[in-house]
């Protein structure tokens, strides 16, 4: 894979309403070939998906997941444009697999957008004062704070963790499969997440192989 400018991505993206990080990897696989890389998308359904996330979405399901031994409980609204599809086995499953991914991975926001102003600066000071304790130079330290952040995003931001099903994937890839799959709009609304005991001092678990050993029953 060849390195892809800014330029090219920005160019790719308003071409095709796909999303940065999707025009980025398309551009990368398609070692620079933007009509290569628009097709590509349209392979993976970004473009299509991309296409359709302005639409209303008002109908859909609340979907509720209890951990199998009652210590985590989550509610998640995922929104679809039409009650007939709210009401299809496939529609069901992606909403419940979204639920199990929140139990699983412990996101705190639907998408990066939510996250307070005040909780991304805490976070890039906490990372500057770790890259200047690590020796870095001063001029390159604002460079790696920001590809730092991408980390961040990634471990609590639900629509860019890796889905738990298929790590080759984002929560996000997800969602545009499935929107390609059924032609509406689905939308993650909201979500709250239970932990017993949370916030009191414990053993710490490892929740995420209890879920997949749950799923793979």
């Amino acid at each position: 894979m060849s390195a892809v400018s800014a330029s090219l991505v920005k160019e790719l993206r308003e071409k095709t309403g796909a999303g940065m990080l999707d025009c980025k990897k398309a551009l990368e696989e398609a070692n620079g070939d933007i009509q290569k890389a628009s097709e590509l998308l349209r392979e993976k359904g970004l473009a299509a998906a991309a296409n359709k996330a302005g639409r209303i979405a008002t109908e859909g399901l609340v979907e509720s997941y209890i951990h199998a031994n009652g210590r985590i409980g989550v509610l998640v609204e995922v929104n679809c444009e039409t009650d007939f599809v709210a009401k299809t086995d496939s529609f069901r499953e992606f909403v419940r697999d979204v639920a199990m991914q929140i139990a699983a991975a412990s996101p705190k926001y639907v998408r990066r957008e939510e996250v307070p102003q005040e909780d991304l600066e805490k976070e890039k000071e906490i990372l500057k004062a770790q890259a200047l304790n690590e020796g870095k130079p001063a001029h390159i330290v604002e460079k790696m704070v920001e590809g730092r952040m991408g980390k961040f995003y990634e471990e609590y931001c639900l629509l860019e963790q890796q889905f738990i099903k298929d790590q080759d994937k984002t929560v996000q890839q997800l969602v545009n499969e499935k929107i390609s799959t059924i032609g509406e709009n689905i939308s993650i609304r909201r979500f709250v997440r239970f932990e017993l005991g949370e916030g009191l001092e414990k053993k710490q678990d490892n929740f995420v192989d209890e879920v997949m050993a749950q799923v793979k029953q």
